[in-house]
């Protein structure tokens, strides 16, 4: 057991120590690695080749808003020979590019093209920036914190013009001034109450 902490503790630092990496620290036993924007291609090729980091399970995106380099693009890595994993952050700006990781996991394309689609960030060499999640005229990026959360357009199927059209938003005024009670909680009596309290006669 403590030649296998050594071991551990020996990745996190040999990991720490690369140029490029801001913060490396160890949550809940997992690596969780900060490396910043311009040395991230050349981090992932190593953890790929020097530390066993074969697969990328997942990328991810967080909106920060009020921070400069807004968002965090997310990558979660898993090396199967160590049984292990690494999460990588690199923090983005909002009109910052990213290089893409799809040269080093071909399967990385796909959840690059879901980060521009809905944060709207950009992959430097990816072969495919067509949306993936959202419709294709569709305007703007919807997990973006700043984004309305009843969007720009809605859909529909237009009876007239017998095809689906793209219009403005209108919310009815029922919606804009919803008191959010169910019409269980206006009620004050139910049917049926008198006989519980002993009205019946």
């Amino acid at each position: 057991m403590a030649d296998e902490s050594i071991k551990v503790d020996a990745v996190l630092d040999a990991i720490a120590a690369l140029p490029g990496v801001t913060a490396a620290r160890r949550e809940l036993g997992e690596l969780v690695v900060e490396v910043a924007r311009s040395d991230a291609y050349a981090l992932f090729t190593r953890f790929r080749d020097e530390f066993a980091f074969a697969q990328v399970m997942d990328i991810c995106g967080v909106d920060f808003p009020e921070r400069a380099a807004r968002f965090d693009i997310v990558y979660n890595l898993l090396s199967v020979t160590r049984n292990e994993r690494i999460r990588v952050l690199v923090q983005v700006g909002d009109s910052d590019s990213l290089a893409t990781v799809s040269t080093l996991w071909p399967s990385a394309t796909w959840w690059e093209r879901e980060i521009w689609d809905l944060f709207g960030v950009p992959f430097d060499g990816l072969a495919d920036h067509r949306r993936i999640l959202t419709d294709y005229g569709f305007e703007g990026h919807p997990l973006r914190k700043d984004f309305p959360l009843t969007g720009y357009v809605e859909v529909h199927y237009d009876d007239e013009q017998k095809a689906v059209v793209y219009d403005k938003v209108r919310l009815t005024q029922e919606f804009r001034n919803f008191d959010f009670l169910s019409p269980w909680e206006g009620m004050t009596t139910l049917p049926g109450d008198e006989k519980a309290r002993g009205d019946r006669k």
